[in-house]
């Protein structure tokens, strides 16, 4: 449960019937909504599985890489992604390219 208020991050916050309350500020809130607030967006693969930090994931199609000779092969497997922000949404490492961003619609859980 939380014990500090988000508002002023006083440590005084009780519980008052399914709402938490700081003495200090008069904040009021719902412990669940601070919750799904925190937890960000929900990075999702092709298929629309959820995809985690430290995942495995396969390509789907042969993806074009800036100044490499040949693509990232379809059914190439990724292991221990990194979900960030932004356009490309996975961070990794594929052996023969080094670290690449890719984007999780090009990507299916394995």
């Amino acid at each position: 449960m939380p014990n500090s208020c988000p508002k002023c991050n006083s440590p005084h916050a009780y519980p008052m019937d399914a709402l938490w309350a700081c003495p200090e500020c008069g904040h009021e809130w719902n412990p669940d909504d601070i919750a799904t607030e925190n937890a960000g967006p929900i990075i999702k693969d092709a298929n629309g599985n959820p995809l985690q930090d430290g995942d495995t994931v396969v390509v789907l199609k042969n993806l074009p890489v800036k100044g490499a000779s040949h693509p990232i092969k379809a059914g190439t497997k990724v292991k221990n992604i990194r979900l960030t922000d932004g356009d490309h949404n996975i961070d990794c490492k594929i052996d023969g390219f080094g670290a690449m961003a890719l984007k999780s619609e090009f990507v299916k859980k394995a």
